[in-house]
């Protein structure tokens, strides 16, 4: 009962009731909130910090910024959700609050699109020596298999390309990234696909802000190679997955393009199976799949592996 009323009254002001519509719709900065409602940044502040205390918020920092977002695990998170629902289609302010949004999206989007444009030769550069992507993520979706997804962890997020591939198949998905660059496109594409069940954040693949046990399908997607400490990487993963939760490692087998360590920050030139199953058995994780699609000059391959621990009950 005090949850309920402690999160009626946090909601029962107009400019707070409008904060929540609007992180309902993504993942939102101060900044920008204080651009769609033109309030000032104290005023919009204080009223977030009431959200987030009556847990119908979510905050969290990503570099200089912090970010908010409706609650999905709190006590007070389905409160939350009804609220907004229950919100009237045609009220004015509101509709004036989603046309600004907007336009903040539109700018979030030309940041990426910036961003991708300048890097596009480099990336295709890499993809021209594996097999097409399409292919790579018909395989992967293979792998995955029809079985539910209740929390997806997709470690290197990169663009959020596997967050949009498999957001129709989990009820949650978060892709982590260092890059804060990468997860300006990440959120782009995201927010372009309407997609609301998945969401990115800042965080290092070595130490992620995950809890353990607590994710069904972790995923390194042409992720592993860029790391100078891949054991520690799988034991991180490893850390997080449910028993029977699934990791799906996707990256090019060994081979001798000294290049890109060199031009494109390559850690490693590949894995062979040996590595890939010690550290698997390491960690208590049952390799129970390996394929191999070849390109020229990389192989990729794409290694699976469940948690062996026993589900309590």
């Amino acid at each position: 009962m005090e949850q309920l009323l402690s999160g009626l009254r946090a909601a029962g002001e107009p400019t707070r009731l409008r904060l929540l519509a609007l992180c309902a719709y993504g993942e939102l900065s101060v900044s920008e909130l204080t651009q769609i409602l033109s309030q000032s940044q104290p005023r919009v502040s204080r009223h977030l910090k009431l959200l987030v205390e009556a847990g119908l918020l979510d905050r969290f920092r990503e570099g200089a910024q912090v970010y908010y977002r409706i609650a999905e695990r709190t006590e007070a998170a389905q409160l939350a959700r009804t609220l907004v629902d229950l919100l009237p289609n045609d009220d004015t302010d509101l509709n004036r609050d989603l046309l600004r949004l907007d336009q903040v999206k539109q700018k979030r989007a030309d940041v990426a699109l910036n961003y991708f444009r300048d890097n596009a030769d480099r990336w295709n550069e890499i993809r021209a020596l594996h097999v097409p992507e399409a292919l790579l993520e018909s395989e992967f979706m293979e792998v995955i298999g029809n079985q539910p997804i209740a929390d997806f962890l997709d470690i290197g997020t990169g663009t959020g390309r596997l967050l949009e591939l498999l957001a129709e198949r989990t009820e949650r998905g978060m892709g982590i990234d260092l890059s804060q660059e990468m997860l300006t496109v990440a959120r782009a594409n995201l927010e372009k696909a309407s997609l609301r069940n998945v969401y990115v954040r800042q965080a290092d693949m070595y130490n992620m802000p995950v809890a353990d046990n607590s994710i069904d399908l972790a995923a390194l997607h042409l992720v592993l190679h860029y790391s100078d400490d891949p054991a520690s990487v799988i034991e991180e993963a490893a850390r997080v997955l449910r028993p029977g939760g699934r990791l799906i490692i996707v990256d090019f087998a060994t081979h001798n393009e000294e290049r890109l360590r060199t031009e494109h920050k390559h850690h490693r030139l590949g894995f062979d199976d040996q590595e890939i199953e010690k550290w698997f058995a390491q960690n208590k994780l049952h390799g129970t799949l390996s394929r191999d699609l070849k390109g020229d000059p990389l192989t990729v391959k794409i290694w699976q592996a469940t948690n062996s621990a026993p589900v309590a009950h």
